[in-house]
């Protein structure tokens, strides 16, 4: 189950990065402005953000194996459709499409892997699943802008919606029916309470959720630490790009690279770390987490200040290591906090508030990139230094969480 999903969530992000490694391209062919390459690429975040609740929602209470192959096919589906584009609102509509579809994945196939792996083993699943992210990203702005320089930016689309669909035939025939062999006793046990929660409509299960301090905490970090990793998923490779004067391929490549493969090594390492660590320290993801943000919000001012490529890959290659810290607890430490019927549903909560502060994140740096003083570059070196402080809130706010999850009585907690 973990590798077929590891190959859905390697199609996940390679699609939603590849459109990054065109915007050179784009604004060139089409004439696209810094502002109109911003709301390309938020589009696909504000709907997935939008979408989100109400596809944890879905996953908490249909099968989890339909609604991953259908999320596969629609992004699959639109991300070829993307390739037919030539005027800013049509990639707009398409990438907002795109997020819908990719909406529904992470909360069904978090709560499907967390329902086969308790307590001793969550994080380590997790983080080996979240490593599909990073590779998926880097294959994403890579491989698209190989295709691109080698046959067009269109067959870069097209080649990657092609994949997601076979995908999606492939996980159809194979992957287990999800719910019916859960290895989580806590998970398949069908008490009266987990029945009572099925039975609920969305506004009661959002409030329930939402009156849990330590879930609310937990996502705004994951908001604040979202905006900066989208800050480099969308322009790094232009940063790369424009000051560094790199080729299209070497900058899709080499912005995606550093970081992602340090955070691939560095996530399951930390899950593991974290797994071993939450025997006999209660909430210990949570400081692993917060040691990583901090650390890494020292790597984005170094990123942003870099005045040569081996200051900047350095920097790039601890952020990312500091990146994979924070990411392997992501859906394992805010899953402490909630009984197994309402995984699918905090996951989609969780992203929808992640990814409106990557949306924004991703714009601001767009126009301050626009406008403003100083040469474009400047500004946009400026906006990536004056982001670290996203890091910096979000350390506070899982140790807020951290804080308030050793008060607890340990029974209250919900641990199985």
């Amino acid at each position: 189950m973990l590798g077929l999903l590891w190959v859905v969530c390697f199609l996940n992000y390679a699609d939603r990065q590849v459109i990054s490694s065109l915007f050179p391209i784009l604004e060139h062919d089409f004439g696209f402005t810094k502002a109109q390459l911003g709301l390309i690429g938020s589009a696909f975040m504000w709907v997935y953000a939008f979408s989100s609740p109400f596809a944890g929602f879905a996953g908490d209470r249909y099968p989890r194996k339909g609604l991953i192959i259908g999320g596969c096919l629609l992004w699959s589906l639109m991300t070829g459709v993307s390739g037919m584009c030539g005027k800013c609102w049509q990639f707009i509509a398409t990438r907002a499409v795109i997020g819908l579809g990719e909406s529904v994945y992470f909360p069904a196939a978090t709560s499907l892997l967390s329902d086969w792996h308790g307590q001793r083993t969550r994080s380590t699943a997790l983080s080996l699943h979240q490593s599909a992210v990073y590779i998926g990203t880097i294959a994403g702005g890579a491989l698209g802008a190989f295709l691109a320089v080698r046959y067009g930016w269109r067959w870069a689309l097209y080649g990657f919606g092609i994949a997601g669909i076979l995908t999606a035939l492939l996980i159809g025939k194979y992957l287990p029916v999800s719910g019916e062999e859960s290895h989580d006793p806590e998970a398949s046990a069908g008490s009266e309470d987990d029945k009572n929660i099925l039975r609920e409509g969305f506004l009661q299960t959002l409030g329930r959720i939402l009156r849990q301090p330590g879930v609310l905490l937990l996502m705004a970090a994951f908001a604040c630490a979202n905006g900066v990793a989208a800050i480099f998923l969308v322009w790094a490779p232009t940063f790369l790009f424009e000051k560094f004067h790199l080729s299209l391929v070497m900058a899709g490549f080499s912005a995606v690279a550093a970081i992602q493969i340090a955070s691939a090594v560095s996530a399951p390492l930390s899950g593991i770390l974290a797994d071993r660590l939450s025997v006999s320290i209660r909430g210990a993801r949570m400081i692993v987490q917060a040691v990583g943000l901090l650390l890494g919000s020292l790597c984005v001012v170094a990123v942003g200040k870099a005045g040569n490529m081996g200051v900047l890959l350095t920097s790039m290659i601890c952020f990312g290591i500091c990146k994979g810290a924070y990411d392997a607890g992501i859906f394992a430490s805010v899953f402490d906090f909630v009984v197994p019927r309402e995984r699918s549903s905090v996951a989609g909560l969780m992203n929808t508030l992640g990814w409106v502060g990557g949306a924004v994140a991703t714009l601001m740096v767009g126009l301050f990139s626009s406008y403003g003083r100083g040469t474009q570059m400047e500004r946009m070196s400026g906006a990536i230094v004056w982001s670290a402080t996203g890091y910096l809130m979000a350390a506070g706010l899982v140790f807020m969480a951290y804080a308030l999850h050793r008060a607890k009585p340990a029974e209250v907690i919900h641990l199985d």
